[in-house]
């Protein structure tokens, strides 16, 4: 959380919000968003989301994106959007409108840290090593290395690495998550 942190502050202040208005409305302690602001302990996926809406701010605006189209060793930029136990890396550049893909690596036990939905429609996952225990509207799929499943972006989801070994799987997400800010409903 070395940068989403930071990037979290800046957009705080810039809303004139204090770390406890921004914590009680999102249902987290004061020292804690503290402690993430400063890059020094991780967010659950859910968790984030609510901050972001609360800052009226898109998960995917704190994105940083590749810079070229062409992505050597499927390394891409490095992506913070929340959970434990995970590195990610978003590998389509910011000039692509249609279509994004993200490489998850989890180390075992890592995973998103609750369910969530995004607002995008359509959801690809490749397990490419390892495995992956997805949870989407209540039904849990364990997929192996070669699995792959589809579901919708607004389906309810969870994922976690059950297993003993680091995972490694492909995302393909249409259309891609919103950059631009969104509208406060908290």
């Amino acid at each position: 959380m070395t940068r989403l942190g930071p990037k979290l502050r800046t957009l705080r202040k810039e809303r004139e919000l204090t770390l406890e208005a921004v914590a009680d409305r999102a249902g987290l302690t004061k020292g804690f968003l503290s402690l993430l602001e400063r890059g020094q302990t991780t967010i659950s996926v859910p968790n984030l989301l609510k901050v972001c809406e609360i800052l009226s701010v898109s998960v995917g605006s704190l994105f940083d994106y590749p810079e070229s189209a062409v992505v050597r060793g499927g390394d891409g930029a490095p992506v913070e959007m929340g959970g434990s136990g995970i590195r990610e890396y978003l590998l389509t550049p910011e000039t692509e409108r249609n279509l994004q893909v993200m490489r998850s690596v989890l180390r075992p036990g890592g995973g998103t840290g609750g369910a969530y939905t995004l607002e995008s429609e359509t959801i690809f996952v490749f397990v490419l090593r390892g495995c992956l225990r997805l949870t989407v509207d209540g039904q849990e799929s364990v997929l192996k290395t070669g699995d792959c499943y589809t579901f919708s972006a607004k389906a309810v989801h969870s994922w976690d690495n059950p297993g003993q070994d680091e995972s490694e799987v492909l995302w393909s997400i249409v259309p891609p998550i919103p950059r631009n800010s969104v509208p406060n409903r908290a």
